[in-house]
Order: structure tokens, then C-alpha cells, then sequence
């Protein structure tokens, strides 16, 4: 039978892969184009508020 520390340890593990498995694809160059044009759409955009 697995131990609760064991349980533990592994859905740490896997929680840690995942957040850099998240900031590998975020960060990649693949999605360079995409992050410039978000960065580009508050510019673009006209005022609504007015």
C-alpha cells in the first residue's frame, strides 16, 4: 500500500512538470506572434469608456 507522503510526492512531482511544461509553451518562439499582436490590441482599440 502507498503512503500519504508518497501520494504527496508524486502529485508535487507532477504539478511541477506541468507548471514547466506551461512556461516552456508559453515561452516558446511559436507563440512570439501571437504575444505581439495581444500586446499590440489596448493601441487598436478605441476608447469605449468615453
Amino acid at each position: 500500500m502507498m503512503d500519504i507522503n508518497i501520494v504527496r510526492g508524486i502529485i508535487t512531482l507532477l504539478l511541477m512538470l506541468l507548471f514547466v511544461g506551461i512556461c516552456i509553451w508559453a515561452y516558446s518562439s511559436a507563440r512570439k506572434a501571437d504575444f505581439e499582436q495581444a500586446s499590440r490590441l489596448p493601441l487598436e482599440q478605441e476608447n469605449d469608456h468615453e
